[in-house]
């Protein structure tokens, strides 16, 4: 049996109800039998991926295909309809909900095509992690031979040592937090790329700063839910955002497959939100933006593990869902790396959806915002 201990920034989702779920449609069918081959190989590499949590430890055992993948023929073609929530709910359905495994691949045989749904728990990795080890499945699955060749090893050779703060232990499961997905509202927004490009070059003439496309994005949507939720609001309000932390840490890299991530909290006066223009907020998101060394990143662990050591759980939500707000932004999937032997995937969401959330996608010329309140 293999086991690791989990890092600080991990018992964030130690009560294992934060998934990463994305449905990934593709037009071209996918040869289903070559999937379940590479997932079993990708399991001696990748192994907490496939593995369960209990007690701090991350443990794998041996890997059993039903526990991880299933296949169904659905007689009929597959019609996405993304703002649709009933649609979302149906494709989560297929997702087991009581499993203790991190991971579960279900593939979809439309008439017209092919879709994934995968899961991967949050404590097994985030985003870059999801991603990176769909990479792999991919390639090993396009290509079954490329698996253990020097290429291979070169492009994926993940790193499992979870902490830079080598005394941390978790004893105990973090109490559960879900959202209602019920009583949620979704809401989509298209934002132009140019005119994104454009207030950032404006911006940056007028006040001298440069921000980003995450910034301006981000303003956009703190503006919209402050004014859908002023009743609800106090004073202030937080923005939260998920900052990866691989290419400035050295410890971690480019390899390293956990959640390399630091939450970062931005505070905001209500009353200031709704006076201010959208290029006052992003400034505002811009100046509240850490800069991430070392050292900065081993306090905020510590600080976290003094969370933990002091059974303060509620405050290792990553924000408060009531509230406040978190956004990702996901428009830079690396869909082009998803190639299963049929071409890049003509359609990916994600189907996690969280109170006062957002989801940033994109198309070729638009930014898709997907607001949940």
């Amino acid at each position: 049996m293999k086991r690791i201990k989990i890092s600080p920034v991990d018992a964030v989702f130690a009560n294992s109800s934060y998934p990463i779920e994305f449905l990934i449609y593709y037009k071209e069918k996918i040869q289903w039998g070559k999937i379940p081959d590479a997932l079993e190989k990708l399991s001696e590499l990748f192994w907490p991926v496939f593995g369960e949590f209990k007690n701090g430890y991350i443990s794998f055992e041996s890997y059993d295909e039903p526990d991880f993948f299933g296949v169904e023929k659905i007689d009929h073609d597959f019609a996405p309809a993304v703002e649709d929530d009933r649609f979302l709910k149906q494709h989560h359905s297929y997702i087991p909900i009581n499993s203790p495994k991190l991971f579960y691949l279900k593939m979809l045989e439309y008439n017209n095509g092919t879709v994934l749904v995968v899961k991967l728990n949050h404590l097994a990795g985030d985003g870059y992690s999801y991603f990176y080890f769909l990479s792999a499945l991919a390639m090993i699955s396009k290509k079954p031979g490329l698996y253990g060749t020097d290429l291979f090893v070169r492009m994926f050779n993940p790193l499992h040592d979870r902490s830079i703060i080598k005394n941390f232990h978790l004893s105990e499961t973090i109490p559960s937090h879900q959202t209602d997905e019920d009583e949620l509202t979704l809401q989509f927004e298209k934002v132009a790329k140019a005119d994104v490009k454009n207030l950032i070059k404006e911006i940056s003439e007028k006040h001298g700063k440069v921000v980003s496309t995450n910034d301006i994005l981000s303003a956009m949507v703190i503006k919209k839910l402050t004014s859908i939720s002023s009743t609800k609001l106090g004073k202030t309000f937080h923005l939260t955002i998920p900052v990866d932390v691989r290419r400035k840490v050295t410890e971690y890299g480019q390899h390293y497959f956990g959640n390399g991530l630091l939450f970062n909290k931005i505070e905001f006066n209500v009353e200031h939100l709704a006076n201010s223009d959208i290029d006052t907020i992003a400034l505002q998101i811009r100046n509240g933006m850490p800069g991430i060394t070392n050292e900065s990143y081993i306090a905020y662990l510590k600080g976290l593990a003094d969370i933990v050591k002091e059974k303060r759980f509620a405050e290792l939500r990553p924000y408060d869902d009531e509230s406040n707000c978190l956004i990702t932004n996901l428009s830079a999937m690396p869909s082009n790396k998803l190639d299963f032997g049929t071409g890049n995937p003509d359609l990916i969401i994600p189907l996690t959806i969280g109170r006062n959330s957002t989801a940033i996608m994109a198309d070729d010329v638009n930014y898709i915002l997907r607001i949940a309140y």
